[in-house]
């Protein structure tokens, strides 16, 4: 495992920069395009506007306007605030001499698991499309979440080749 290629598809990144030994890391994260910050901008602004023309409608005599869109606010944020707390999901695989780690991160909650290289499975749960299931030493941990289905095997051959001390 000295000659760490880049041929890997899935890798975010390899090596340790000369600080011990070399390390191969896939990081899958959920795609979004909006930040959390970003987020919280777009519904601070919704909500001046949603306000103001409910204001202005409330000011002319339909007073049942500024309920509903206090409703419609409030169902708003719910949602955003879901979208926000699920937007740095994560999954984050690291093979680093005869360690493999595995961070699940999923609303804010890591789960951490250690695998000995040497002793580890890493095979797709049920049929085609399922997520990567890596177990081994009576645990296991289900991967791939943000790959699509259809490259969940490539991921897990990925795997299975730099276990082995494959690169090529």
């Amino acid at each position: 495992m000295s000659n760490v290629s880049p041929t890997f598809r899935f890798t975010a990144a390899s090596g340790t920069g000369g600080q011990g030994p070399q390390a191969v890391q896939w990081l899958l994260k959920r795609n979004c395009s909006v930040s959390p910050a970003q987020l919280a901008w777009l519904y601070a602004s919704l909500c001046v506007v949603s306000l103001g023309i409910a204001g202005f409608f409330w000011w002319q005599g339909a007073t049942l306007v500024m309920p509903f869109v206090w409703l419609e606010l409030l169902v708003v944020g719910a949602a955003f605030s879901v979208y926000a707390r699920h937007a740095t999901d994560g999954e984050r695989i690291v093979l680093q001499g005869e360690q493999l780690l595995v961070e699940l991160e999923n609303a804010g909650h890591l789960e951490r698991a250690e695998f000995n290289r040497q002793w580890v499975r890493v095979e797709p749960k049920s049929g085609d499309g399922s997520l990567i299931e890596v177990s081994g030493q009576g645990r296991s941990v289900r991967v791939g979440r943000h790959v699509r289905p259809e490259l969940r095997p490539a991921l897990a051959r990925e795997i299975r080749r730099a276990l082995r001390g494959c690169n090529g």
